[in-house]
């Protein structure tokens, strides 16, 4: 069986380097014949494909150089816009935003009372609820907040020239103030009905804009006084102080003598 196994290998070896040997020179006449082709297709396509790939790495390095002066110009206006732009004056025009916010909402309709609203339910958006007795805000409180918004709007335009944590506390203050005003004052006022319930069946008090945006700026006033107050403050160090930091810095001189030496160890 063994015998019988090693004729049968070697016969299949000798068959298959006589296929081998014949079939040779036609594999190589064909390797010849492609590398000849692809040769002379590479020499009449390079020259053409050449000033392509230049034009394309050219573009490409062109297009590199404009992305870094990009990248420079935004890093240098970056830096000079944090030059301008500080926490503290973020935090300051946020606040003379809100005061302005709080003087225009004075004058907005800040409450009504709608009359027969359970009627006009499931109505398309065409027919509105007939509303009376709108008042604005200023008026429930006569005016108040209006001078508390201007005082907001100078402390905003004196947190931008000069650095000071009292500022932001006046801030906080004002906007505390305006709160309790709009909670203890405009709020009861606008959803007070009074004397319409026995005028007309079916009213409601509702609040309008002018309620949502005195709230909004008396918040927005509390968050930029404690941005302002909580910011980094830049400290100022005195000449002496300068000359003591200088002093711990300055490196200590070495003992000129081994009893010296011997009481620093």
């Amino acid at each position: 069986m063994i015998a019988a196994l090693r004729r049968w290998s070697r016969q299949a070896d000798r068959a298959a380097n006589r296929g081998l040997e014949r079939a040779y020179p036609t594999v190589r006449f064909v390797w010849l014949w492609l590398a000849r082709i692809a040769g002379r297709a590479w020499g009449w396509l390079w020259p053409r494909l050449r000033p392509l790939l230049g034009f394309f790495f050219h573009a490409l390095a062109a297009g590199e150089r404009l992305v870094r002066r990009g990248c420079a110009l935004a890093v240098r206006a970056a830096t000079a816009a944090s030059r301008v732009a500080t926490p503290a004056r973020a935090a300051a025009l946020v606040l003379v935003g809100a005061g302005a916010l709080l003087v225009a909402s004075q004058f907005i309709d800040y409450r009504g009372v709608e009359i027969g609203q359970p009627g006009y339910a499931g109505l398309p958006d065409v027919a509105t609820v007939p509303t009376v007795d709108v008042r604005t805000a200023g008026e429930a409180h006569a005016y108040l907040l209006v001078p508390v918004g201007l005082a907001a709007m100078a402390i905003g335009v004196l947190a931008m020239r000069r650095e000071a944590k009292r500022l932001g506390l006046l801030a906080i203050a004002l906007g505390l103030l305006s709160l309790a005003v709009i909670l203890a004052v405009d709020l009861p006022a606008g959803l007070d009905e009074g004397s319409q319930t026995s005028r007309f069946a079916g009213t409601s008090a509702v609040l309008e804009d002018g309620f949502y945006a005195e709230l909004a700026a008396a918040g927005a006033m509390v968050l930029a006084g404690l941005l302002y107050y909580a910011r980094p403050c830049r400290i100022r160090i005195n000449l002496s102080g300068r000359a003591a930091r200088a002093r711990r810095r300055r490196p200590r001189r070495r003992a000129s003598s081994r009893a010296r030496v011997a009481r620093s160890a």
